[in-house]
């Protein structure tokens, strides 16, 4: 049974995982949105809304906190700068998926993940 394991596996092991998340959440926070598959846009939607809840605080810790995650600086320094601020007064839901339709190779589902 599988109760209590929330998540969803990506046919990767847990390092890769996280090395994903990562990845798109910085390509994410750089262009403004990216284009991948529903599921790993579902996946990354909580993991980039806790990194900017995180960003508001605004304060040297904060500024560390989201760098243990995102590993390229111009990026920390654009979320610490632009983004956190841009979404002060807003309380939540600070990203937009929309289906953009299937994959031609293999009919998944994709998605444009983006910042509202």
């Amino acid at each position: 049974m599988r109760h209590g394991k929330a998540g969803r596996k990506l046919n990767r092991n847990s390092s890769a995982r996280t090395a994903l998340a990562r990845a798109q959440a910085t390509a994410l926070l750089r262009e403004g949105r990216i284009q991948t598959t529903l599921t790993k846009a579902k996946e990354l939607r909580p993991y980039v809304e806790k990194l900017i809840t995180t960003a508001k605080g605004g304060d040297l810790h904060a500024r560390r906190l989201v760098a243990r995650d995102i590993h390229d600086n111009d990026v920390v320094r654009k979320m610490m700068d632009e983004v956190a601020p841009k979404y002060a007064e807003r309380p939540g839901g600070y990203t937009r998926i929309l289906r953009v339709g299937t994959r031609r190779g293999d009919g998944v589902t994709m998605a444009l993940i983006e910042l509202v």
